[in-house]
């Protein structure tokens, strides 16, 4: 939706509100000026809304004793599926507005439901709950979200003003070939001048953003989302983990939270002369803040491994096994006393 016809609903929206609005209310409500105020109502008009024009000192806009917006024409599985698909993209922080604009648009809708359709909604929201935790938003300006989609669909170049994570902020040309929400953040990933890079940038960090003149081609079979993903296990940290692994790719990625490492099939002739056996292996590549989470990893995946680095990693894996057989030896120890206890007592 372009920004007239969003300001043209905007206006309509106030004047459903009731009362009549002056044309220097409504220009300031709406952020124009008052001519283009006028053009609007004549937009509704056209539109066979009934709004009324007010003469003298306190006139201005209002409509038409009586007149109501039409009930929104959704069957009750339509009407559920937008209400949640609101509540749901707020939680999974995808909402690109603030939490009250995503409230409101919820109200907006509920309140031009069928009466009997509005009470069932009602219910469901009020007693809805939720397993997973809201995650929390980091929120890009809408407008840049929208116009990198265009250029996206449209292959169009986009200069951008960015900061980076380490407050280092660079002009620089993007040719966007994706946009990717990936947990609670929304990502364009794509060429970039700077680096002459495919690079991934966060959209809560673009501050500008303007369409530029030319065009590009994708490259053949580019998988933005997968490049997203990538791109997030990249990123530095103090600590660089490899392991061979025995399995499949497919299982190991299967085991793996997205964007936490990357996977790279090991050619079986390179997996046997290191390991003595055949079978698949694969390297997996991470990046740490702390090593210590990192066994608790390896011991989800529950399959065959080998540390390349760091050497400290190894530590951390024989005190988490250690820890483990202890934790299985107190609860055969005191299962073995409380069975001695027993016989004793007979």
């Amino acid at each position: 939706m372009n920004r007239p016809t969003a300001r043209v609903l905007a206006l309509l929206e106030i004047l459903q509100a009731g009362g009549t609005r002056t044309v220097a209310d409504l220009a300031n409500r709406l952020g124009v000026d008052e001519r283009t105020v006028r053009r609007y109502v004549g937009h509704l008009i056209d539109l066979d809304v009934p709004v009324r024009s007010v003469r003298g000192r306190y006139g201005g806009y209002r409509l038409a004793p009586g007149y109501r917006m039409p009930p929104l024409m959704l069957t009750d599985e339509e009407a559920l599926a937008v209400l949640l698909g609101l509540v749901a993209g707020r939680r999974a922080g995808l909402v690109t507005t603030s939490v009250a604009a995503a409230e409101s648009a919820a109200a907006k809708v509920r309140r031009v439901l069928p009466e009997a359709l509005g009470r069932r909604l009602d219910a469901l929201l009020a007693t809805a709950d939720f397993t997973a935790p809201a995650r929390p938003m980091a929120v890009p300006e809408t407008g840049v979200l929208l116009m990198l989609a265009e250029a996206a669909r449209d292959r169009r170049p986009v200069a951008i003003g960015y900061t980076a994570w380490k407050g280092r902020r660079s002009e620089r040309t993007v040719h966007p070939y994706g946009v990717v929400a990936h947990s609670g953040r929304w990502y364009v990933t794509g060429a970039d001048s700077a680096s002459g890079e495919v690079r991934t940038f966060r959209l809560d960090r673009i501050e500008t953003a303007s369409v530029l003149p030319g065009s590009f081609d994708v490259p053949e079979g580019f998988d933005p989302a997968a490049r997203v993903l990538s791109g997030l296990a990249g990123v530095p940290y103090p600590h660089e983990v490899s392991l061979r692994v025995r399995g499949t790719a497919e299982q190991v990625r299967h085991r793996l939270p997205p964007g936490l490492a990357t996977v790279r099939e090991l050619p079986a002739e390179a997996a046997r002369s290191r390991e003595g056996e055949g079978g698949a292996w694969v390297r997996v590549e991470l990046r740490a803040e702390r090593l210590e989470w990192v066994p608790s990893v390896l011991a989800w995946l529950d399959l065959p491994f080998v540390i390349e680095r760091p050497d400290g990693l190894r530590d951390h894996v024989r005190a988490l096994a250690g820890r483990l057989a202890m934790c299985a030896d107190a609860g055969a120890d005191a299962a073995d006393a409380a069975e001695g206890a027993a016989s004793r007592a007979e």
